[in-house]
Formats: C-alpha cells, structure tokens, sequence
C-alpha cells in the first residue's frame, strides 16, 4: 500500500509548476499563497530536493523538479482516468472514437459490428480507417485497432486481447478443378497455377503446408498471377484461374455456397493470430471499453 504523506503536497506542486507562482496557483486551487508555498515546501522537505528555484518574480523548476513533474503530472492523470472508469457505468458513450482495421477482415468482418455499435450510440462518431500496414497507434491518436498477426504487443503502453487465430487453406473454382484435375499432395501444386498474395517490395508470401508432428513447412511457389490485395484473390480464384491458399473468414460465405472447394485439407495449417490493441490509458474511456467488448463478443475467425 502506498502511504497516503507521498500524495500530499502534488496537487499544488503541479499546479504551481504551471501556473508559474504560488499565488497564481492559489487562485487555481482556491488556497491562500501561503496555503500552496507551504505545503509545497513540506513536498520539498520530505523528498529531501529543492524542487524550484525561487526569485523575487518567477518560479522555475530545477532538474530534479522537471522530473519529478513529469512523473506527478502521469500519476495524477492516471488517477483522473481512475476515477473516469468508476463513473463510466453512468457515462453517455459519446464524442469521436477513431478505429484502424486490416482492409479485408475490417470491411468484411468489422464493419457490419461497428455499423450495429454506432446505430446503438447515436452521439458517438466513429472514425474508421482500413490500412494493411504497421500502425503506430499512440503516434496516430488511434482508440482502438484490430491486428492481424501484431508484432508489438509487448509493448508497456498497449493493451491487446487475442480473439482467436485464422484457419488456412487450399481452395480452388470447382470448374477449373474440372478442367485440370485436383491435386493429391503438396508436390503436385506445383503442376497447378498458383495464385499468389504480392508485397508491395515485389516479394510475394510463401505457403504453408502442415507436415507431421505438428510441423510446418513453407514453400515459395510459382505464380500463375500475383495480387497485392486478398480479395481480389478470391476473384481470381472463383474466375478460375488457379489455386490459393486463403484465410477461411475471407471465403466463408463462398465455400458455403459451393463457389469454392478446399482441396488438401491435411495441409491446412494455423495462420495469424487477431488481436485488439489499444493505447492502456484509452481504455479508460467508457466508449473504449464499449467498442472494445462489442468487437471481442462479435469478431469470429475460423
């Protein structure tokens, strides 16, 4: 337990770091001059370090000081974004939430759940951007972002919760399958026209293929066409031009209808993990938490 004496005296450190004197602080906190200078100079005293330099016009913090404001300055705004989260149960989701999703999964997936949630809140405004690239959202001001096999999720400042991982599979048109004939092994795709997911380098992504003792195997194919876009492979691959390999979430609603067949189904294999990520202290906020529970109910990926 931390002992209440170590939380004396910051409010009106702070606030006189601010404002610039003690008396303009006093005006802030409704405290007379010597009320503030007083129990700043007990916070100078306990902590043993001059926390400004004092003259006859102006205050100004000492190195040690402008540390240890940066440091007040977080604790008393994480406990402003405490107190936030204690009356959220009563806090009208409102305001300008700004959402960052992967381009397919986001328009196929989460936007139907993120329609649904804004019709719900009639006073939030959603800003929703689509990009398969690296976001730095703390840098880019982002609430909340779906991720797709995310790499940065140790990072202190973020907070993540895994929804589940992709199922990964071969796929073909049952016309172009007709046409020429289906492949029986992992060796025979190379016979096939492969249709194949292209980086914006010029480098295109390997397959996977599950082996033995939970083992997996990637193999650079040969292109029968590269697509820097998932779904315009799924085009593809229902115009009959080859095989690829696919995400189930991407085909779901093909497969069902018979538009597509999975082929080699002992090669599937685990792709991606998704997660929500989102910067710790946005949590906070009651719209956060409401879309942040919205998206972990509904999202599914199979």
């Amino acid at each position: 337990m931390i002992p209440s004496e170590r939380l004396k005296g910051i409010e009106a450190f702070v606030t006189t770091a601010d404002a610039g004197s003690f008396t303009a602080a006093g005006v802030r906190l409704n405290l007379t001059n010597s009320a503030v200078s007083k129990s700043v100079a007990r916070l100078e005293a306990r902590l043993g370090s001059r926390l400004f330099e004092r003259t006859t016009r102006r205050l100004t913090l000492t190195d040690v000081g402008a540390a240890f404001y940066e440091t007040c300055v977080r604790v008393l705004g994480d406990l402003a974004d405490a107190e936030a989260v204690l009356a959220a149960h009563r806090s009208e989701i409102v305001g300008r939430l700004k959402i960052d999703v992967p381009v397919a999964f986001g328009r196929m997936q989460a936007m139907p759940l993120l329609l649904a949630f804004a019709e719900r809140h009639p006073n939030l405004r959603p800003s929703i951007t689509f990009t398969d690239r690296k976001v730095d959202i703390v840098e880019e001001g982002i609430d909340v972002a779906i991720r797709i096999g995310a790499s940065d999720l140790r990072v202190d400042t973020l907070g993540h919760r895994h929804l589940g991982t992709e199922r990964v599979i071969f796929c073909a048109a049952p016309a172009y399958l007709d046409r020429r004939g289906t492949p029986r092994s992992a060796d025979d795709l190379s016979a096939f026209d492969c249709i194949l997911y292209g980086r914006a380098d010029g480098s295109t992504i390997p397959w996977r293929f599950a082996g033995d003792a939970g083992l997996v195997e990637e193999r650079t194919m040969e292109p029968r066409i590269v697509l820097g876009s998932a779904e315009a492979q799924v085009g593809a691959v229902k115009a009959g031009f080859g095989i690829a390999q696919l995400a189930t979430w991407l085909i779901e609603d093909e497969l069902a209808r018979g538009e597509l067949v999975e082929i080699l189904p002992d090669r599937a294999t685990a792709g991606l993990a998704l997660h929500l990520v989102w910067p710790r202290r946005r949590q906070l906020s009651p719209k956060v938490n409401a879309v942040l529970d919205a998206l972990t109910t509904g999202l599914r990926i199979a």
